[in-house]
C-alpha cells in the first residue's frame, strides 16, 4: 500500500509574549492511500493544528511532511496552493457557503482558481452535487437548504477538483445525530471509492467509522488503534 501522507518529527508552535506555545511536538505519522483515519483529542490538544499542517494550510516550524510523494519543505506559497487545489479537499464544521449563491455556484467556485479550457465546469459541479444526493437542489441557496444539505454542498465543493485526499474538521459538529450519521455514511462511501479521508472529531461514535483512530493529547500522539 502506498503512503498518501507522512510526517516525521513534525512540530509546531505559536509565538506568545515572552516566548512561544508548542502545540505539536515531534509527531510521527503515516497515512496509507485509501485509508480512513480519525484524529481525536480534547480541546486544545493540537488535533486541528495537525489537520491544518497535513492539508498544507500551515507550514510546520520543524519536521518533514510528505504529501503524495512530494516533500513540502521549501515549497513556495504558490506551490503549496497548487498542491492543495489539485489534490486536497477540505470540509469544516461551519459550512462556509456563500449565502446568496446557489448550491451549483458554491460548488463550482474552486474551479475558478484551477482553470482548464477542456473541462465543463458546470457539468463537473452538477456531477458532484449528484454524488452527494443534491442534483435536484442545484439552484437553491443555503438558506433554502437544511443543515445536512448545506454540509453535503460543502462536501460536493471539496470534491469538485477531484482530490485524492479529503480532510474534514468536525464535519458533523453542527448537525443533529441522525443527519450526522447520514454524512458519515457519505464519507464512508467516498472512502470506498478510493479517496483518502482524514477526520478530526471529539466524538467516539464518529471516529468509529474510520479504519484507524489516533489520539492526540498535549501535542503528542498518545495512542493509535
Amino acid at each position: 500500500m502506498s503512503i498518501a501522507l507522512s510526517c516525521h518529527d513534525l512540530s509546531h508552535s505559536f509565538p506568545m509574549a515572552g516566548g512561544s506555545l508548542t502545540v505539536l511536538d515531534n509527531i510521527n505519522l503515516e497515512i496509507e492511500t485509501g485509508e480512513m483515519l480519525a484524529i481525536m483529542g480534547p480541546s486544545g490538544s493540537g488535533k486541528s493544528t495537525l489537520m491544518n499542517l497535513l492539508g498544507c494550510l500551515m507550514t510546520p516550524v520543524k519536521g518533514r511532511l510528505t504529501v503524495l510523494g512530494q516533500q513540502t519543505a521549501g515549497m513556495s506559497r504558490e506551490q503549496l496552493a497548487e498542491l492543495r487545489s489539485q489534490h486536497i479537499g477540505f470540509v469544516f464544521q461551519q459550512f462556509n457557503l456563500l449565502a446568496r449563491t446557489s448550491a451549483q455556484d458554491n460548488v463550482q467556485m474552486p474551479l475558478m482558481y484551477n482553470p482548464d479550457p477542456t473541462r465543463d465546469d458546470e457539468q463537473q459541479a452538477r456531477h458532484c452535487l449528484e454524488m452527494v444526493g443534491l442534483g435536484d437542489r442545484a439552484g437553491h441557496t443555503p438558506n433554502q437548504l437544511s443543515g445536512g444539505q448545506q454540509q453535503r454542498v460543502a462536501i460536493a465543493r471539496a470534491l469538485v477538483n477531484q482530490p485524492k485526499i479529503l480532510l474534514a474538521d468536525e464535519p458533523t459538529g453542527a448537525l443533529d445525530t441522525k443527519t450526522g450519521k447520514e454524512i458519515m455514511v457519505l464519507f464512508k462511501e467516498l472512502n470506498r471509492s478510493g479517496i483518502t479521508v482524514i477526520l478530526v472529531t471529539h466524538e467516539p461514535e464518529i471516529a468509529a467509522y474510520a479504519d484507524r483512530t489516533i489520539m492526540v493529547r498535549d501535542g503528542k500522539v498518545e495512542s493509535a488503534t
